[in-house]
């Protein structure tokens, strides 16, 4: 068993889940009772109970594929299989890309939507379970986003709330979609400009975090614009008769200083970074075709347009100076997030019925072995946590930050993100030291709190269709007030399906070794020889 409390009861009764007794952070005020779960909630819940071995499965076989976005072929293969196997029906190829499916369950409403991305994160390769640097192979993408958790809290969840469903005869759809290439923010666009989401009268989507929360409201994070600029010109001998060229990486450069240079004109809470994809061939031939790709973030879907604008002048006159011409491809796009109060406000009470897993003394070890080597501030080895955070409504003031394209999602449809508790604080974003704990206990027992959580939202929008009234109307009135959603991708745009396929094709037969093997290994660090919690390498 994974680890969380819980307490046996029959149908109708109150199930008390998460620490015992309960914790001062699951109190709404110093003496009041934790809420309970009850009833068909309760249930639900322990369902989930019954899925800790496909928890820890999906977890570990998914960190073992190390797939990055658009390439998510042996994840999309193991999902739906598990899934037609439930009962799911499915289909791939969705909004075309080929790594992409949809698998759904049941009939009439309310249509539930559950979500979470899969992708991982280049160069980010990494031993599970062991407290120092150790790639499975050198240079190999790995999770160092944690996004290989995600689908093991929707999977079960739904599988407990359709038992449920099933025995009680109540009517619903469930809907679980994967999140393709979320890095690369390219595809929820494209499933909300397609209509995936026109009849969904809910999403509840997830992603790996180090506590158990949600929040409502907007202004927090960016939205932004993915796009891809190549210049043309005339190759030329470097050295014999330059004059006869028009450099195309003299372009990208002077397109790069130029915004460089705009930089200081714009808001503070802009954010925008560049990589140079193709610079040429050799020196001495003038590069006649050059490309750079940039992320344009802002807090706003108005002045992230502003600073797609000025871009693209940008790009335009370093092709005039350079007599170069340019064309640009949008490769994804996010819409800043919001997300709504009336069941972000339920789920919370739901996280604080659930609490968060009891941490073993080897999980609380192997934490704070990470943070020491990865001298996280702040933090003074504190290890996991033991006190859930409070909901967190709209900030004061806007934060910049990171993006998700679950912000397209939210402007379709009623939307909340539970963050589930399978991380450790401290680690470092988009790193290799985020794939630490990513197949390990600590994974495991993070998303089934996070999957309790998600069966119990589900049971009361099933069951109480007030909730869902109260959401849309939030929805209508509150969100959409002042505000029309215009996708930043057009009817044209297509996917850029290409994007991560040199990459896998040279580490992919190098990964296979190293796939995980549930039919032998009860977890893959068995698999790996790892002495959980491994602080020092073996001699």
């Amino acid at each position: 068993m994974i680890g969380i409390h819980k307490a046996v009861v029959t149908a109708g009764a109150v199930l008390a889940l998460g620490v015992a007794p309960w914790s001062h952070s699951a109190v709404e005020g110093d003496d009041a009772p934790a809420p309970q779960l009850a009833g068909l909630q309760a249930e639900a819940a322990m369902g989930v109970d019954r899925q800790e071995k496909l928890i820890q499965e999906i977890i570990d076989s998914l960190f073992s594929f190390s797939e990055l976005g658009f390439q998510e072929f042996e994840t999309q293969a193991y999902m739906t299989k598990l899934l037609k196997e439930q009962g799911f029906s499915v289909e791939q190829d969705v909004s075309g890309m080929p790594s992409g499916w949809w698998a759904s369950w049941g009939s009439g409403k309310p249509v539930i939507a559950l979500g979470s991305d899969v992708d991982g994160i280049p160069k980010a390769s990494q031993m599970p379970g062991v407290a120092y640097r150790q790639p499975l192979v050198e240079g190999a993408p790995g999770h160092g986003e944690g996004h290989n958790s995600g689908l093991a809290v929707t999977v079960a969840s739904a599988l407990a709330v359709k038992e449920v469903m099933e025995r009680e005869g109540l009517s619903g759809t469930l809907v679980l979609w994967p999140g393709i290439a979320e890095e690369l923010v390219g595809a929820k666009a494209y499933y909300a400009r397609d209509g995936r989401f026109k009849d969904v009268d809910a999403v509840l989507f997830t992603h790996v975090g180090r506590n158990l929360e949600t929040s409502w409201g907007g202004d927090r994070g960016t939205g932004l614009v993915s796009v891809e600029y190549q210049f043309d010109g005339i190759a030329a001998h470097g050295a014999g008769d330059p004059w006869r060229g028009k450099s195309a990486l003299d372009a990208v450069e002077l397109m790069n200083v130029g915004w460089n240079y705009k930089r200081e004109h714009l808001r503070p809470l802009q954010r925008s970074h560049y990589v140079i994809v193709d610079g040429g061939d050799q020196p001495n031939v003038v590069p006649s075709k050059a490309s750079v790709w940039y992320f344009i973030r802002e807090i706003t879907a108005k002045h992230i347009q502003e600073n797609f604008d000025s871009l693209q002048q940008i790009a335009e006159g370093a092709a005039m100076m350079t007599g170069t011409t340019v064309n640009r491809r949008i490769i994804g796009s996010a819409w800043p997030r919001h997300f709504n109060k009336v069941i972000a406000e339920r789920m919370y009470h739901n996280i604080q019925a659930v609490g968060l897993p009891q941490w073993s003394e080897d999980d609380q070890a192997f934490a704070r072995a990470v943070q020491e080597l990865m001298q996280a501030e702040n933090l003074k080895e504190e290890g996991l946590a033991t006190k859930l955070s409070e909901l967190q409504a709209p900030p004061e003031r806007p934060i910049s930050g990171g993006s998700d394209d679950i912000g397209d999602v939210s402007w379709n449809v009623p939307t909340v993100t539970l963050r589930f508790p399978s991380n450790i604080p401290g680690t470092i974003g988009h790193n290799w030291s985020s794939a630490m704990a990513m197949a390990t206990p600590i994974a495991h027992k993070g998303a089934a709190a996070g999957a309790k959580v998600l069966a119990a939202t589900m049971m009361d929008l099933i069951t109480e269709p007030e909730l869902l009234d109260d959401a849309w109307t939030y929805f209508r009135e509150e969100q959409l007030k002042d505000i029309e959603y215009v996708p930043f991708i057009s009817a044209d745009d297509v996917p850029a399906i290409e994007k991560n396929r040199a990459i896998m094709m040279e580490f992919k037969d190098q990964l296979k070794p190293f796939y995980y093997d549930p039919s032998k290994y009860s977890t893959y660090l068995e698999q790996l020889g790892v002495d959980y919690p491994q602080l020092k390498p073996k001699r």
